[in-house]
């Protein structure tokens, strides 16, 4: 079961924690969770995406648009049973293997992509106006998106094909944690390191964490890594995150705002907001996230697994967009072109100067200095499953899900690494031949090999 936790937030994204009960699945009838059948198609693979879309694909044929026919045809037979009696009578085999080895055109060229305004969706916003989605035969528009609940509400509701999502995001949904649970992808990271801890002007006497008691914080979204790396790095300083700060869900664009207006101490939130705190001159940059975990990841890009099992020819053009965008992103020499791409007001609203300050890692810290930090941000779309495994152990930790969790089948479910280094090798980038290694946060190793323990370890929890 999911717990039902609340930052107490009292702005515009209002907090809804509720198990997957509405979805009516048997699973979350039960009290469970979604899970990938060992007798059916492996969804952590393109391969066992595409054998599903096959296999959807032959359905549709038999009942061509009725969808009510259909859904109530799979309801009474099961999917593996239809699997069955599909290929007693069709080469199912024979079509998988063709439709792997020939992608074709998109069957889908108009896209609606929704983004949050912040840098962590540069490769997002910049494959627009740079051509990485015409490059790749699709005609996607990217829509502004005012804060994370938005986004994942207008994903679930169908409005948005895929999105930019914060890497929590597509786990938390696709176990029901916060949603009704619908099983979601993300073979692609957008950006690794990029946030930062901002502190009001006011607290320049108050650099220590240990002094920070009675604070409220800012974060962008309760499934974040900005919320898991806040809880994470206060309870390195003996603070209760749940206890000793109060933590708000504030949506990005108005991170700045409630730091001058006093309702916040500080915040953990996506640039450009942080550096615009200090180009404000109201705040400073307390630490870098990267300070606490070099390469960590933050946002990503992420769809429903139907969107790729309906439309793989489609889906297969767009993660190609965002990759080659990903690694263009990625070297330093283009970043100040891509501040000019994605400052104008139907992306980011932000000076050109602010941006770049971000990008370029040449920036002023709100205390007298400037610094020299060329990966404050970067750009690299491989999806660790250890990075997935961590998540869920952060999520576990705080009370976000409860009893026994398959931290490896859950990862891997949704986090699609295969995909990401077939596509990435296509486009002849390198791409790890492993998808778990060990991190380092805050001098603390994490094996992702015995994530209990690792829950169990730390004085401050509730996991």
């Amino acid at each position: 079961m999911m717990s039902s936790k609340s930052l107490g937030n009292p702005y515009s994204e209002k907090t809804d924690l509720r198990h997957g009960a509405e979805c009516g699945c048997s699973s979350c009838a039960g009290g469970g969770t979604h899970a990938t059948s060992a007798a059916g198609p492996d969804l952590a693979t393109r391969e066992g995406m595409l054998e599903r879309a096959v296999e959807s694909a032959i359905v549709r044929s038999v009942f061509g648009h009725s969808d009510i026919g259909r859904r109530s045809f799979m309801g009474m037979m099961g999917g593996t049973t239809v699997a069955a009696a599909l290929a007693s009578v069709f080469p199912m085999d024979a079509a998988k293997a063709a439709i792997l080895d020939n992608l074709g055109p998109p069957e889908k060229t108009d896209l609606n992509i929704g983004f949050v305004p912040i840098t962590c969706a540069t490769p997002i916003i910049m494959a627009q106006p740079l051509g990485f989605y015409e490059r790749y035969g699709l005609n996607a528009q990217v829509i502004k998106t005012a804060g994370w609940a938005v986004a994942r509400d207008k994903s679930l509701a169908g409005e948005y094909d895929a999105s930019h999502m914060l890497t929590p995001m597509p786990l938390a949904m696709t176990l029901g944690a916060g949603s009704v649970a619908e099983p979601y992808i993300m073979p692609a990271v957008e950006n690794i390191n990029g946030q930062a801890i901002v502190l009001s002007n006011e607290h320049l006497d108050k650099r220590d964490p240990k002094q920070w008691k009675g604070f409220t914080f800012g974060v962008p979204f309760e499934y974040s890594m900005h919320n898991f790396l806040l809880r994470y790095y206060v309870a390195e300083f003996g603070l209760d995150p749940d206890v000793d700060i109060q933590i708000r869900v504030v949506p990005p664009p108005e991170m700045v705002a409630n730091l001058r207006a006093g309702n916040l101490d500080g915040y953990l939130s996506p640039d450009p907001f942080n550096q615009r705190a200090v180009y404000e001159g109201i705040g400073f940059l307390h630490i870098l996230t990267k300070e606490i975990w070099e390469g960590h990841p933050c946002c990503a890009f992420a769809a429903p697994l139907s969107f790729a099992t309906e439309l793989p020819n489609t889906y297969g053009a767009l993660l190609k967009s965002i990759i080659d965008a990903t690694q263009y992103a990625s070297k330093a020499e283009n970043r100040k072109e891509i501040s000019e791409a994605i400052a104008p007001t139907n992306y980011l609203n932000q000076p050109v100067t602010v941006i770049e300050q971000v990008l370029t890692g040449t920036y002023a810290d709100g205390l007298g200095e400037v610094k020299q930090v060329p990966d404050r941000i970067d750009f690299d779309p491989f999806p660790w499953h250890s990075m997935g495994v961590w998540i869920l152990t952060q999520m576990k930790r705080w009370g976000y899900i409860e009893g026994d969790v398959d931290y490896k089948s859950v990862a891997e479910q949704v986090y699609l690494a295969a995909d990401a280094k077939k596509v990435m090798e296509d486009l002849g980038y390198d791409a790890p031949d492993v998808t778990y290694k060990s991190h380092t946060i805050m001098g603390k190793t994490f094996d992702p090999a015995t994530p209990e323990d690792y829950v169990k370890s730390f004085a401050i929890g509730k996991g």
